[in-house]
């Protein structure tokens, strides 16, 4: 049993992982400053005496008393309506938030993994992306607040393990979907969802020909326990290679709600990716995982849980 941390906890990410880690009997401190994150993701781990919860900001000084085995660090802003309304607080978590958690981890003599993000690679102009391309960012563009934080906490994370030979892990995480998204955090899935069982049109940005690929949560969870048990220190992109275009997203989750909407479209964002894709090929090699959940399967689940939804929270998202 190991005695692990996770900042983000009551995140959608963070809350499946926190679940994952008690199922295979690890004890798990969780800590989260609840500015995205919502209690209600993790009320039904609060019971258990393999979990305890700190309410908390990473970008103050961090200290977890006793001994600590592995850090994950999957604490931010993760989707722009987020990131773009705090833009500071989304640098401060990438950068002094990592500062604080590495220092932890050396003081602890503790692992430590990174939620780095496919947002590393900007509007990528070599398809699909593999760790070894250094992307196309804008750092000074609205995005670039999130993008070079990631960037900058990958940078930091790896002078740490260079430096004081430390046992750090970076996950680049590409989209993933499933249930306990927040319904009204402006990413793509969740919002067509909710328009759909609202019985609204459906908002797609530009034509809809830009691509993405989306992982059910069980599968990157997976990933990511992989990837802590083993002993790889450079970047892993964790996603599923299955592309398809946001339009097709769209018309296939009008169809399986069953909805009368349609789909408008708005101007495209500034800097909004054109292509986003993983090359798996090291996570296969070195962890020897891929995705299993394909995405019919993932959306069905996804939709039974925003059903659980009443019609009054669905209004007010």
């Amino acid at each position: 049993m190991k005695r692990i941390l996770v900042t983000g906890a009551a995140g959608f990410l963070g809350s499946h992982l926190c679940e994952r880690l008690i199922r295979e009997g690890h004890q798990v401190i969780g800590m989260d400053n609840l500015l995205t994150g919502n209690l209600r993701n993790i009320e039904h781990l609060m019971k258990l005496p393999e979990f305890d919860f700190y309410h908390y900001d990473v970008t103050r000084y961090v200290y977890v008393p006793g001994p600590l085995d592995f850090i994950f660090h999957f604490a931010s802003p993760a989707s722009p309506a987020d990131y773009l309304k705090m833009p500071i607080h989304t640098l401060k978590v990438g950068s002094m938030g990592t500062h604080h958690l590495l220092g932890l981890a050396k003081s602890k003599g503790a692992g430590l993994m990174i939620a780095s993000t496919s947002e590393v690679y900007g509007d990528p102009l070599e398809h699909p992306q593999h760790e070894d391309y250094w992307g196309n960012v804008n750092p000074v563009g609205p995005r670039g607040v999130y993008d070079e934080a990631k960037r900058f906490q990958e940078a930091l994370t790896m002078a740490y393990h260079n430096t004081h030979g430390m046992d750090t892990k970076i996950a680049r995480i590409f989209n993933t979907y499933g249930p306990r998204m927040r319904p009204g955090d402006g990413r793509a899935l969740p919002t067509f969802f909710i328009q759909a069982l609202r019985g609204e049109d459906l908002t797609v940005y530009g034509d809809g020909s830009q691509t993405r690929s989306f992982c059910y949560v069980d599968d990157l969870i997976e990933g990511i326990y992989r990837l802590m048990q083993s002993d790889y220190h450079l970047p892993v992109n964790l996603g599923n290679p299955e592309e398809i275009t946001v339009k097709t997203l769209a018309e296939e989750i009008i169809k399986i709600t069953g909805s009368n909407s349609g789909i408008i479209y708005k101007p495209l964002p500034v800097d909004d990716p054109r292509q986003r894709q993983p090359d798996i090929s090291t996570a296969r090699k070195v962890l020897g995982w891929e995705p299993r959940v394909g995405l019919s399967e993932g959306l069905h689940r996804t939709l039974e849980y925003f059903k659980t939804y009443t019609q009054q929270e669905l209004i007010h998202t």
